[in-house]
């Protein structure tokens, strides 16, 4: 029997056609977005005898495989006795510019469906036409051609042919895949307590097709213990691909470790890790295009080789890998791994790729998105962050920089620009706050930003290389009108005028039915996380649905592997001077008493440099690290190599909260010894923080914990998470703020750290 290979006319012709370099010139969104409004206005003229989205289908025999071909024609027209199949591509470029060979892929998208059409019915030849539409103009050019259904069959052929070998490689690794993980065992000996009432937590929700909220303490092992029932259900059926989404690398690299572990248990998963572009780009400046890299020259030209060779060869991406084979096929390796990544069952990625308007992977199907599941990993992260993602901000100096740039060269450009820096002087004018907040979306300036984005296209369009300011400039007034379509009462507008500048954001204040929309495209979504505390507030913010579960799973630990001390000083901001000194008392008495390895944890770089002068000022035995805001991976690797178990002798690591060393690092044995935490984690007062506040008072919730104390203290419970990691460890945990007193504050902090 063959092997039968269900593929879309879209999806084989522009695997088979695929040629040429990355453009790294100007591509505008709006073709995008306005394909199905070009595609009705064409088929609007159609006559009662025309048909439109016509669904056509064949199966084709190719050597051991069976090719089932289907797809949608835009039309079937009557041109007297003949039938035209007409396929139409929306355009940026002005139609009379365009020449008939200039796209062969949408050629051979048409041949497709002619002749699944003349296949169909039985007819020796038939008419294509291929039609170009202006997306603002609607000017439009056809090009038309008769084809004998044996030279179209012949054109379909040679498509099957050359997608032939990425087909049996897929057929190849999915019964790798299916057969490894049906004799797949879990990894370890035996469970840890919790683990397999998460694992099974985790197996339900993705066979019922339903989200999990679930909080799992620190050390259990969390991340085998998702994605192990992932694996199981994808082996199962009830999903065919898995997204597990962090917000840093160092949980991408423990989801990594984890498919490892399973890979040298047998499991053949073909797994990508995503790296942001900026640090997989194998040039020291990104600039994808054909005369400066040779990597974007011709990538279209070598990408499907490149493909089959790493996925028939390897199951694990990671960056290490896509970047070996990416030099030995000479491609870009940001795109190499978006390419691969369409093509694995497992992408390690950051929540952006999934969430962000703006980056998502768009080439994603609805249909796939029903078959994959979506695992957040550190999901307490993922409220701030979507905050981010749907959120936009343009800046008055851009534009008057943009002004002056282009007066007496481009009047459209200048214009617009000048219209756009004009109305920021008049809401400087407006009032003489520094910060000004309302509720509706700025409708003014969203028309202006539109209007400029209409000039620079122009200019973009025509340009052999974007300009980058104008360019920035674009994408921002882009961003901001994405982000205006779904501005609703959830948002706010809010501007903070400076000497020379003013900036306008459109500030996302409740990201939860955004996240929830995103989310419901997909088969379930599991967010996990040691801090998921209180359950109420994080189901409420990421948008939870009516029918989610939730979990809570026990520590694994001992209350008594904690020794916990509260040490009721006050570190508000009001007090923070005159508590530098008996803070730097506190600590070398602590290093002095109890020798060891300890990270000390701020609630600002500001406040955290002080202490830290003062502690080494006044001289000490122990080593003393300090983070700064713009550490490299390589200063950060050093940090952490400091706490390697074989050093000996004290070591104080002064960092701050809600930073790469507060979470998502695992320094187990005696690698740790002690943790001290300042503060309660407050976010510092400010009018965005105080607009949130006003927001959630005003629908019914707590403000102030939903803007302050929430946040502040889940970074604080992170913090002393780091201490224990395994039953073996032992530790000193003080919380350092009289706050820890109160109950507000008290009831959010773990069992095993409460104190008498």
């Amino acid at each position: 029997m063959p092997e039968v290979v269900r593929i879309s006319v879209r999806s084989l012709v522009e695997y088979a056609y695929r040629r040429g370099d990355i453009e790294t010139g100007f591509r505008s969104p709006v073709a995008l977005a306005e394909g199905s409004r070009i595609h009705r206005q064409v088929q609007g003229g159609y006559g009662e005898n025309d048909r439109k989205e016509v669904f056509l289908s064949s199966e084709i025999p190719y050597g051991d495989l069976l090719f089932v071909l289907e797809g949608r024609c835009d039309g079937l027209r009557k041109d007297g006795d003949r039938i035209v199949v007409e396929e139409i591509k929306s355009t940026v470029l002005d139609p009379k510019t365009i020449d008939e060979r200039q796209y062969p892929v949408h050629w051979a998208q048409a041949m497709c469906y002619a002749y699944l059409y003349s296949k169909e019915i039985g007819i020796p030849k038939i008419r294509i036409r291929l039609t170009y539409v202006h997306v603002e103009r609607g000017e439009t050019v056809a090009f038309e051609r008769e084809e004998e259904f044996a030279e179209l069959e012949r054109a379909v052929m040679a498509s099957i042919e050359a997608y032939a070998p990425y087909a049996r490689m897929s057929l190849r690794n999915a019964r790798l895949r299916d057969e490894s993980i049906a004799r797949l065992a879990f990894p370890f000996a035996a469970y840890r307590p919790g683990q397999r009432k998460l694992a099974g937590a985790v197996y339900k929700s993705l066979e019922e097709g339903v989200g999990l909220f679930a909080q799992a303490p620190t050390g259990i092992g969390k991340t085998v213990s998702v994605l192990f029932p992932a694996v199981k259900a994808i082996g199962q059926g009830h999903i065919r691909r898995l997204f597990y989404l962090t917000a840093k690398t160092t949980n991408r690299t423990a989801a990594e470790d984890t498919l490892a572990l399973l890979r040298d248990g047998g499991l053949h998963l073909p797994a990508v890790t995503l790296t942001a572009k900026e640090k997989i780009c194998f040039r020291e400046e990104v600039r994808c295009s054909k005369e400066f890299c040779e990597f974007a020259d011709g990538y279209y030209d070598r990408i499907n080789g490149a493909l089959l060779d790493m996925l028939a060869n390897e199951t694990l991406m990671t960056r290490l890998v896509i970047e070996r084979y990416a030099r030995k096929h000479r491609v870009c390796p940001f795109e190499f791994s978006l390419d691969a990544a369409y093509a694995a069952d497992a992408v390690i990625c950051d929540y952006n790729y999934v969430f962000d308007p703006r980056v998502s992977l768009k080439r994603l199907s609805g249909e796939q998105k029903k078959q994959t599941a979506l695992l957040a990993d550190e999901a307490h992260n993922l409220v701030d962050r979507a905050r981010e993602m749907f959120s936009a901000e343009l800046r008055k100096s851009d534009f008057l920089a943009i002004q002056r740039e282009y007066k007496g060269v481009n009047p459209g450009v200048f214009q617009a620009a000048k219209a756009i820096n004009g109305h920021f002087i008049a809401l400087r004018k407006e009032g003489e706050d520094r910060h000004r907040v309302w509720k509706e979306a700025p409708e003014t300036l969203l028309q202006l930003a539109e209007a400029f984005a209409g000039q620079a296209e122009l200019v973009l369009q025509r340009a052999e290389s974007a300009p980058q300011p104008l360019l920035d400039a674009y994408y921002a007034v882009q961003a901001f009108v994405r982000i205006g379509s779904l501005y609703d009462e959830r948002f706010a507008t809010y501007a903070e005028f400076s000497k020379n500048d003013v900036r306008l954001k459109l500030f996302c204040l409740d990201p939860s039915h955004l996240l929830r929309q995103t989310a419901q495209g997909f088969r379930s979504r599991v967010y996990f996380s040691a801090t998921l505390t209180p359950a109420a507030y994080f189901k409420d913010m990421l948008g939870a649905e009516p029918e989610d579960y939730g979990l809570a799973v026990p520590s694994p630990f001992a209350k008594e592997q904690w020794e916990v001390s509260v040490v009721p000083l006050s570190t508000r901001y009001a007090d923070r001077e005159r508590s530098v000194q008996p803070l730097v008392r506190l600590l070398r008495e602590l290093l002095e008493e109890r020798p060891g390895k300890y990270l000390f944890f701020f609630p600002s770089y500001e406040y955290m440099n002080a202490v830290y002068e003062g502690f080494v000022a006044e001289g000490t035995q122990a080593i003393a690290l300090l983070q700064h805001p713009t550490m490299a991976e390589e200063e950060k690797a050093r940090f952490l190599s400091a706490y390697a178990e074989e050093q000996s002798g004290p070591l104080a690591g002064f960092a701050v909260l809600g930073g790469v060393f507060s979470e998502g690092i695992d320094l187990a044995g005696d690698r740790l010894n002690g943790v001290v935490v300042v503060g309660v984690g407050l976010p510092q007062v400010g009018p965005e923080r105080e607009t949130l506040k006003r927001y959630f008072d005003e629908t019914g919730r707590n403000g102030f914990d939903y803007a302050y104390v929430y946040p502040g203290m889940n970074k604080v419970q992170q913090a002393g998470g780091r201490l224990i990691r395994s039953e073996t460890d032992k530790g000193v945990l003080v919380l350092v703020d009289d706050r820890y007193r109160q109950a507000r504050y008290r009831r959010l902090l773990p069992d095993e750290w409460k104190t008498e």
